[in-house]
Parts: C-alpha cells; sequence; structure tokens
C-alpha cells in the first residue's frame, strides 16, 4: 500500500506540473526516476564505464553465491566471511525470503511458462528483454531453455564486487532493500536500488544479476566485460582506463552460465537508453539486435514506454524482428500491433494501471479481456504494477505474417 501511494503521490505531483509548465521530453531516465516521489525526475549523470579485465571465473561464482546468501566453496577466500555472524544472519534471512518467493512465484511462473509457452520456448533461442534493468530471474524463470538473454536498462553496467565491499556492514541491508520489490512485488524500484548499491560500491547491475544466475540455480562460467561499437558490433571493452570510450560505444557485459540442467547459456546486458534520442545518439542497440535473428521479446514493468511516440524506434525493432512478444501492458499498446499479422492470447485480469500509469488505459484490452466468446485463461502468479494475482496481466502475441527483412 505504501508504494501505490507513492506512486499516486508522484503522479499527481507530475500532474500540477504539466499544468503550468511546458511538457519535456520523457527518457527512461525521467520515467524511472518518477516510479520514486522523494527522487528528482532528472536523468542522472552519464556513469564511466568499467574497463576491467575477465575476473576469475571461481571467485565470481563465489561471490554470486555470496550476494544471494547461498555458502561460498570451502577454498574461497570468501568462507572466512561465510563463517561469521552477520553473514549466516543474512544467509537465514534470504533462504526465507527465496523460500516465499518460489511458493508466490517460482513454482507457478514454471508449471505455467511449460505450458502455456511450449511452442515458444521450442523457437525461441534468443530472448530480447528491453527495459529490464539486471532482471535476469524473471526471464530466466519464463523462458529456461533459451541459449541466449540479451537485456538492457539504463542501470550502469558494475563489475565483480571486491572483497572490500564484500566486507562492509551496509552490504547486507543494500542487498535486501534492493531484492524487497522484486521479490514482493516482481519489479525493481530503479532509484531506490541504485542507491541501495551504490552505498556499498555495488556498481550496476551484474552484482545482481550474478546474485539471481546463482539464486537461480546456474553456475557462473566466466564474465567478460564488452561494449558495443558505433556500428553494433560486439567487441572487448577497452581496458586501457587512461584512453576514453568512443562516444557512440555502448559498454556491456557477457556472462556465460550453465544451467541446472547442463546447457550452456549467455547473458548480456547494455547500459543504454532505448528512447529515440538515445538511439539517435548512440544506434548500436537497434544494430546489434537486428543482427541476432528472430527474436522472442519479453516486456514487463516496462513504465509504459513504448506507448510514447518517443520510443516509436524500440517499439518498431520489437514488432518488426519478434515472432513472439509476451509482456504485460505496460509493453506495447495494442494500437501499434498491425491488424491480421498478430493471434493475441490473454491471461490474468486487466483493470487499469496503476495511478501513477493512468493516462495508458487500454480500452482495446478492456474489450478484450470481457469477451465472453473468447475468455482469457487464468494467470496463476503476480506480474507487473498490478503485483497481486488477481489484478494481473499477460499477453502472448505469435505472429502470423513473415519477419521483415
Amino acid at each position: 500500500m505504501l508504494l501505490l501511494t507513492a506512486c499516486s503521490e508522484s503522479n499527481t505531483k507530475t500532474e500540477m506540473v504539466s499544468k503550468t509548465a511546458p511538457a519535456a521530453e520523457e527518457t527512461m531516465a525521467s520515467t524511472a526516476a518518477a516510479m520514486d516521489s522523494t527522487k528528482p525526475a532528472t536523468p542522472p549523470a552519464a556513469p564511466q564505464p568499467k574497463r576491467l579485465t575477465a575476473p576469475d571465473t571461481a571467485y565470481a561464482q563465489d561471490v554470486a553465491s555470496f550476494l544471494g546468501g547461498q555458502r561460498p566453496s570451502q577454498n574461497s577466500d570468501l568462507a572466512k566471511l561465510a563463517a561469521q555472524p552477520a553473514w549466516q544472519a543474512f544467509a537465514t534471512d534470504q533462504d526465507r525470503s527465496w523460500a516465499k518467493y518460489r511458493a508466490t512465484h517460482t513454482t507457478s511462473m514454471t508449471k505455467w511458462a511449460s505450458t502455456e509457452l511450449d511452442e515458444v520456448h521450442r523457437s525461441s533461442p534468443t530472448i530480447f528483454y528491453p527495459f529490464s534493468g539486471p532482471d535476469f530471474l524473471n526471464v530466466f524463470t519464463m523462458f529456461p531453455t533459451s541459449q541466449t538473454y540479451v537485456l538492457m536498462g539504463l542501470e550502469p553496467v558494475g563489475s565483480v564486487p571486491a572483497r572490500t565491499s564484500l566486507e562492509s556492514p551496509k552490504l547486507f541491508p543494500a542487498v535486501k532493500a534492493s531484492l524487497w520489490s522484486v521479490l514482493n512485488f516482481s519489479f525493481f524500484r530503479t532509484n531506490d536500488m541504485a542507491v541501495d548499491l551504490k552505498s556499498v560500491e555495488l556498481d550496476g547491475a551484474l552484482p545482481l544479476m550474478m546474485l539471481f544466475a546463482a539464486r537461480t540455480g546456474n553456475q557462473i562460467i566466466a564474465i567478460r566485460p564488452v561494449q558495443l561499437d558505433a556500428s553494433g558490433q560486439l567487441t572487448d571493452a577497452p581496458t586501457d582506463t587512461t584512453q576514453a570510450a568512443h562516444p557512440k560505444a555502448v559498454p556491456g557485459v557477457e556472462m556465460k552460465l550453465r544451467s541446472p540442467d547442463g546447457q550452456p547459456k549467455t547473458v548480456y546486458y547494455f547500459s543504454t537508453d532505448l528512447s529515440n534520442h538515445g538511439l539517435q545518439v548512440k544506434p548500436a542497440p537497434i544494430q546489434f539486435v537486428r543482427s541476432l535473428g528472430p527474436l522472442t521479446t519479453y516486456v514487463k514493468s516496462a513504465t509504459y514506454l513504448m506507448h510514447k511516440l518517443y520510443f516509436s524506434e524500440v517499439r518498431r525493432l520489437v514488432l518488426r524482428h519478434s515472432r513472439y512478444i509476451l509482456q504485460d501492458d505496460s509493453g506495447i499498446a495494442m494500437k501499434f500491433f498491425q491488424k491480421g499479422a498478430w493471434q493475441f492470447n490473454y491471461y490474468g485480469t486487466y483493470k487499469r494501471p496503476i495511478n501513477l500509469f493512468a493516462k495508458h488505459y487500454q480500452p482495446e484490452l478492456t474489450a478484450a479481456y470481457t469477451d465472453t466468446l473468447h475468455r482469457p485463461k487464468a494467470l496463476p502468479f503476480g506480474t507487473g504494477y498490478n503485483w497481486r494475482q488477481t489484478d494481473s496481466n499477460l499477453l502472448l502475441a505469435r505472429r502470423l505474417i513473415p519477419l521483415a527483412d
């Protein structure tokens, strides 16, 4: 209730401003900031990309386990830290939180995906997850058989935490606070997460991605700092810290995993602004995604950005290059789907967006969800901003016409 109240208050303030001042172009940063009424809705300063050599694999796996409240290997340098009462209390708390999450989300999501997305799984080697932040948790749960996951968000890439960060007494409260909303409501409050992690020098998305990899039973095989060059080609990130990155380069990270069933996985995260303005300045993300071949796109808790004119480029990319789109109502508005080009399966319940996003109500979805001849199917878990199971919705769109060239 406090979360929704804060969102409502933020919406009221935004509406008051809009009546007295000319509207400024909205970006991912400003919309994300509006999710927290205690933070100003102004874009953060551009983070400096990390230019690091690939970390030791064993250390990276131990850090992921340590951050997730799972015991690192016996020979690990972190074993002594894990023997301390503070970590043991943290681990007990994390086991309790993750057990609750499995009971309320993972078990139902996995069962639902194995039946409703069975056809999708068979033809989805690559998943594109725009506006994801570090959310490897949900995309892996929905698409556990895919080989490649491409995540993009505003959060800086980050790096594998150093020992000094793991020794900080602020670490465990910061991790718990950062995970609180995703484990309880299924989405991140981006600004709060950034503040919490910076307080212990966890500098971006990678530490939480590592944590999610460990908690979903994946083993980290390798982590490599990468970038997209100006033409959208994937290359190693520069290691010479005395040289500035190319102004059109996009920083990222590649995480190689071995899944619980032994299959190799590759996860990419790129820190980038997917607004039209951001893609005009740095078009590499569009070019990279186009090179991946047919996609399955997953969109959740995306602050309704692709409803808007100034996110039309990424919306067009998704619609032109996806075989399947799985999204909640914060993804692509129904009016943008070409008539006759898609088959839709509706799940759950559609009422109205939360107050902060009330202007993005879709009458087309109300009509679809109240169609007595083609009733929506059940959705046995909560997801998105309307996070209660009784209020959540998902839409699976399957392409009926050939993909664009």
